[in-house]
């Protein structure tokens, strides 16, 4: 059992600070939303409390100051986080390089990061899948519209994405990717 400790406490409000004014795509849903998500589905898949945290600043940098920000997340949570987050982040500039080979590439990456960090992509990718399957029932096909990579690329990242933690971090977590992106193909 994983001990959160005033660290994961000051996490949080480091990022519910970060995004503040970030909402879901498409939606009106605070960014936060996701960011407690993604910190649940790892605490639930065995994640200690650096990947907790990390967990909640895995977007930080990509969406809110580049490595700027991964220098802060470093100075006020550690070199361990501060690695997690970066091995989650496929883009630190603005404008973000082009949808396809940015996907690609950080598939292609995920061979040689540690565990510690492939947990914490496969709860962000697992939550990220969950919301779209909740959204396909609600809103149907015109939610691809949201995706740059629309329906067929979104679905070929997702299928990629499971298939390359079925092999790198097989178990529980990457069964219920899997299973989550058989639900999107169902309902795509």
């Amino acid at each position: 059992m994983t001990d959160l400790t005033e660290r994961f406490g000051a996490a949080l409000v480091y990022a519910v600070a970060v995004h503040r004014q970030q909402r879901r795509k498409g939606t009106n849903i605070p960014y936060a939303a996701h960011l407690l998500g993604v910190a649940a589905i790892a605490l639930e898949i065995g994640a200690d409390e650096d990947q907790a945290i990390a967990a909640l600043l895995h977007d930080a940098v990509e969406d809110q100051g580049g490595l700027a920000r991964l220098e802060d997340i470093r100075a006020w949570f550690g070199d361990t986080v501060a690695g997690i987050v970066a091995d989650c982040t496929d883009a630190v500039v603005e404008p973000k390089p082009a949808w396809r080979p940015r996907k690609e590439a950080y598939i292609a990456s995920l061979d040689h990061k540690p565990a510690a960090s492939l947990l914490v992509s496969l709860a962000d990718k697992t939550h990220n899948a969950r919301a779209i399957v909740d959204d396909l029932v609600v809103h149907g096909a015109g939610l691809w519209d949201r995706f740059t990579g629309g329906r067929e690329g979104s679905l070929w990242y997702y299928d990629e994405l499971a298939r390359a933690f079925q092999r790198l971090l097989p178990g529980d977590g990457a069964d219920r990717l899997t299973s989550i992106v058989a639900e999107m193909h169902s309902n795509a």
